[in-house]
């Protein structure tokens, strides 16, 4: 909905678009998709509410449609500067225009290799096209880098740099980009030498995760702040394991992109214990001792859980509270209970959350915008980056700007690492990821760890598996296929499916229950149309399998057996049961 409505659609249009773009929902086609967003639209409307986007699409159609009211607005502000303009949508450039009313007095910044939003609708179109529309506009190229060394730049540039070729032969609206696509600007270091990035390879991901964790124990007890190292990844799920590793060897830690401070469910709780004890603080006791004894209520303890995840979070966010106690006496020696609830609550008024003093978790995308003195990005290999759910040209180009924008965090030391394993004793199947190949010389021994691909280049097309060819027409009634998901089932959505009902839910109830013990999206472990499309072909052995598109060498592996299972009436938890506890022991 947040897609359909910033990028000016309506419920009506929302099937045709959704369909051009590849944006059908997992598990809903798109005209269903319509029918829930229009509800949602009554809905908003009954009850007297709106989102935020509609707090962009009112003030547009108020501007547009109210000359008295834009006038004022004109007036008012006259000046715009616009950051990160790469990350702008249909919806927010429709408010600009408005707001300018022709006028020409606008400021961009912006940079196409950090365009990593276009799931949300964001798109880089609008600045690679500026002078296009402002022929007389000055174009500064910003390419002096203060924060990173030479060393880290010299890697981002050999990532990024190697994908214009790529947006030149990708289809659709890559092509126009690649046109327009100013020279890629070479960013250029102003600070002094540091050590070179490495790549170290780890046999399987818990051995990554405590490899990653010594080196930051080496690190925190060589003097480095915690909070001056970050550990980054491409999907929230890696963060569980190396949450358990830093905590075994207890180093604090905090894990960036959750709740709010204020909005966290032992804050809020501790908060209430705390005015509670206003009454009773008598001045007999230090504030700081008073605060640790109301808070063991909610569960704080003096020293920090050895556990990581929520637990170990929890205790981070009660113990943040009692350094805010430690930091008024400090300051107001004379201050108490009621002096500091005053304080937490001005804090929550300006959701200026006190500092967690640890080491950064964060995904990819939480991370921009930020920079650490240290930063691990652990995951490199293919699959993670790119992420295996990116299929086709311009998605795997924006997984190579996300991995940029990852990299040029780092303003000292930078150390990536992968692992060729899932799971201990698992059969080593992943490879370093394809953005480093034109970076393999200077990453040391880990880039090396394992057989490179034959034939590999800067390029994603040249790692990626031969996809079976898909069919063009609907084998029903002949018409000619659009979309990705009828192209994977060789058939429109008019047409009625051909599958064995019975034998397509078997398939989905093993889906599942793979799913819900990997901890995974039912997605991740084969999408509806690829399902459908294995309901439909009922293939009879592996070959017929690997011939279905969606299942690459990695999925046969996988799931290959299991789905022949179920394809021929076997029972479905059985089988998932079977598959899951294959993953364990063998990582297949």
């Amino acid at each position: 909905i947040e897609w359909a409505k910033v990028s000016l659609l309506t419920p009506q249009s929302y099937a045709a678009a959704a369909r051009r773009a590849r944006r059908e929902p997992a598990g809903l086609d798109v005209t269903a998709m319509a029918r829930v967003w229009e509800s949602y639209e009554e809905r908003k409307t009954e009850r007297g509410v709106i989102d935020f986007e509609d707090v962009l699409l009112l003030t547009a159609g108020i501007l547009d449609e109210r000359d008295d009211i834009a006038r004022v607005v004109r007036e008012q502000y006259r000046h715009f500067v616009v950051d990160e303009y790469q990350d702008v949508n249909a919806l927010q450039q429709r408010l600009l225009d408005l707001w300018l009313g022709g006028r020409d007095e606008l400021c961009v910044v912006g940079d196409p290799a950090q365009t990593i939003y276009t799931i949300t609708g964001a798109t880089p179109e609008h600045l690679l096209t500026f002078r296009t529309r402002y022929p007389q506009a000055r174009l500064v190229r910003l390419v002096r880098n203060y924060r990173s060394t030479p060393q880290i730049l010299r890697l981002a540039n050999l990532v990024v740099s190697s994908a214009r070729h790529i947006l030149r032969r990708s289809g659709g609206g890559a092509v126009t980009a690649a046109r327009t696509m100013p020279e890629h600007v070479e960013l250029q270091a102003q600070g002094e030498p540091g050590p070179q990035p490495r790549l170290t390879a780890y046999p399987d991901d818990p051995a990554e995760a405590a490899g990653v964790a010594s080196a930051i124990k080496a690190l925190v007890d060589g003097g480095r702040p915690p909070g001056e190292i970050a550990v980054l990844f491409r999907t929230n799920a890696q963060s569980e394991a190396l949450e358990s590793a830093l905590a075994g060897m207890d180093v604090p830690y905090l894990v960036r992109g959750g709740e709010r401070f204020f909005a966290r469910q032992e804050v809020r709780g501790a908060i209430v214990l705390l005015r509670g004890a206003v009454r009773g603080d008598d001045g007999s006791r230090p504030l700081p001792e008073l605060v640790r004894d109301v808070l063991t209520g909610v569960g704080w303890a003096s020293t920090p859980p050895t556990s990581g995840g929520a637990q170990r979070e929890r205790w981070e966010s009660l113990m943040a509270l009692a350094g805010l106690a430690d930091d008024l006496v400090a300051a107001s020696p004379g201050a108490r209970m009621g002096d500091l609830i005053r304080g937490l609550d001005e804090r929550a008024a300006a959701q200026h959350a006190p500092s967690v003093a640890g080491v950064t978790l964060a995904s990819l995308h939480a991370a921009k915008g930020l920079e650490w003195d240290t930063v691990f990005i652990v995951g490199c290999s293919d699959g993670f980056l790119p992420i295996v759910m990116a299929e086709g040209e311009v998605a795997i180009e924006e997984e190579r700007r996300l991995f940029y924008v990852g990299l040029t965090r780092a303003r000292r030391d930078l150390q990536l690492s992968w692992s060729g394993a899932r799971s201990p004793g698992g059969r080593a199947t992943r490879r370093p990821s394809r953005f480093l190949d034109p970076a393999a010389s200077i990453l040391g021994d880990g880039a090396r760890s394992a057989p490179r691909r034959q034939g590999a280049s800067a390029g994603p097309s040249s790692a990626a598996p031969r996809t079976p060819r898909l069919p063009s027409v609907c084998r029903g009634c002949g018409i000619e296929l659009t979309t990705a998901a009828t192209r994977k089932v060789g058939r429109c959505e008019d047409c009625p499916p051909t599958y064995d009902e019975a034998t397509f839910e078997a398939l989905r109830l093993w889906r599942g229950e793979v799913a819900r013990a990997l901890k995974v999206p039912a997605y991740v472990v084969f999408t509806d149309a690829t399902l459908t499309a294995l309901a439909e072909s009922a293939p009879t052995d592996l070959r017929g399998v690997a011939a279905v598109s969606g299942v690459g060498a990695m999925k046969l592996d996988r799931y290959g057996g299991a789905v022949l299972e179920v394809l021929t009436g076997g029972d479905p938890h059985l089988a998932a049961e079977k598959t899951t506890a294959a993953m364990v022991s063998d990582d297949s």
